[in-house]
């Protein structure tokens, strides 16, 4: 492991996320970044509820979630596979969620963060989240970028923050 990945992977706060990650890495080949091929679902069973895989398009907001773990569906209120981006309702922070698409989709890069109160009415939750690109096979670049978004109560984020103080 690079020194850039053990930076980015020092960033990850959850389990998840580091779990994510470092399976992400595994599965590169030797390659700066993996393809939709290389991921096999079944070695990562437990994290399935919070994965997502959206197809990059050129037009960023016009990229499209095809599959959606069950927990995205709990937070959002209905099932986003299907819909493009720019049909995802991001609040007040559309901006700070495209910023970290177009970083991983266009830069090669996997992002990470975490954001209180994702959405209007769910404020009461954290999220850590995780974007990671995934190597297009039919053109350069990126073809798919890999998202983890994992939540808690903003209780249970404070009992975690004690607990590993």
């Amino acid at each position: 492991m690079g020194s850039v990945n053990i930076a980015f992977r020092a960033q990850l706060v959850v389990p998840e996320q580091r779990q994510l990650y470092d399976y992400w890495l595994g599965c590169g080949s030797g390659q700066d970044m993996p393809s939709r091929a290389d991921i096999n679902p079944a070695q990562i069973p437990r994290l399935l509820p919070y994965l997502t895989l959206v197809d990059v398009h050129e037009d960023i907001g016009r990229s499209k979630v095809r599959l959606a773990g069950t927990r995205l569906r709990d937070v959002y209120d209905c099932e986003i596979t299907g819909l493009c981006l720019d049909e995802l309702d991001f609040g007040t922070q559309r901006d700070y969620w495209m910023a970290a698409y177009r970083h991983t989709a266009i830069d090669g890069k996997p992002t990470q963060g975490i954001v209180r109160g994702p959405l209007v009415n769910k404020e009461h939750l954290v999220q850590y989240w995780i974007k990671l690109p995934l190597v297009s096979p039919q053109r350069p670049g990126v073809g798919m970028v890999l998202c983890l978004d994992y939540f808690l109560s903003a209780t249970d984020d404070e009992n975690r923050q004690a607990e590993s103080a």
